[in-house]
């Protein structure tokens, strides 16, 4: 559910138009396949998964109501946001709140007057995210200038997806510390479907997109990369940058990148998306190192 309404603030006069999103989650289980694969009890809000994402403009307030309708509390976790003055939206269960007990509802009030870029929504109760429950928040510029600098705006997410619930997966790691986890590892969902049945991306030659690559994952790292192509790094979690011409991204849990690719001029040739996800406990797989953008953490 998503609605609008104008909020206009009055201080001596008309200071400012702001907008007020309203977007309500009722979250809860789904017997689903996202990948093909396996079939299991996941988590999702509103009988969908992937959960769409969310798009609001700098200095709008994003009203977002969780509804709870698991066995199990809930809480949210706005990733990348600073959450000044208003630390009791962080979402932390136990830090921060208390979290949402079943059968409850509580809204989360999120300014965005200060940050833009590229965000995503997750839960920080126990395993809840990495089962569904976690979606991108694009805050779009008020600064309209930067949109001369590509034609198109693309979402990338990312994602690790396994082959059970992963609360069943870590009762049995507290029994076996990385039992299974080199040979049953997640596999790799890219706007919520496996990467190898995502349909293809149509660029159109010579023009300029601009990419928003969130790895919305829990454990794993992921590489990635547009064979033929450079992509020019123009903003890092949420924080734009000078433009940076690197050959791929190498991004941990929870990073967010933009990137501006401009499409060949050629079209004789498909080019594949190349993602790649890796962990210490993975075997590594030799081939092409290239020149990757990596914040140190």
């Amino acid at each position: 559910m998503l609605a609008c309404t104008l909020l206009i603030l009055f201080a001596g006069g008309l200071q400012a138009l702001a907008v007020r999103v309203q977007v309500t989650w009722d979250i809860g289980y789904l017997n689903i396949s996202r990948d093909g694969l396996s079939t299991w009890r996941a988590i999702g809000a509103n009988g969908q998964l992937p959960i769409p994402p969310i798009y609001v403009t700098q200095g709008d307030v994003l009203e977002l109501t969780a509804i709870n309708h698991l066995d199990m509390p809930v809480t949210l976790h706005a990733h990348g946001l600073f959450q000044r003055n208003s630390t009791y939206y962080d979402g932390p269960a136990l830090i921060t709140e208390c979290g949402i007990p079943p059968g409850s509802q509580f809204t989360y009030i999120i300014e965005t007057r200060d940050q833009s870029g590229t965000y995503w929504v997750h839960s920080h109760y126990r395993m809840e995210g990495i089962d569904g429950l976690r979606t991108a928040l694009v805050i779009l510029d008020q600064d309209m200038s930067l949109l001369d600098e590509y034609d198109e705006d693309v979402l990338l997410t990312l994602e690790d997806w396994g082959q059970e619930p992963n609360n069943d997966l870590m009762e049995r790691l507290q029994v076996t510390p990385f039992a299974n986890l080199s040979t049953d590892h997640p596999t790799v969902l890219i706007n919520g479907i496996n990467a190898n049945f995502l349909q293809p991306i149509r660029f159109t030659s010579g023009r300029r997109y601009r990419l928003r690559v969130v790895s919305m994952s829990f454990t794993y790292w992921f590489k990635v990369r547009l064979p033929g192509h450079t992509m020019q790094v123009i903003e890092a979690d949420g924080i734009y940058s000078q433009p940076s011409t690197v050959d791929g991204l190498d991004m941990c849990p929870g990073q967010r990148y933009s990137v501006i690719i401009t499409a060949k001029e050629s079209l004789e040739f498909n080019y594949a998306l190349n993602v790649t996800f890796y962990s210490d406990y993975i075997p590594q797989i030799s081939g092409l190192t290239p020149r990757y953008h990596h914040v140190p953490i």
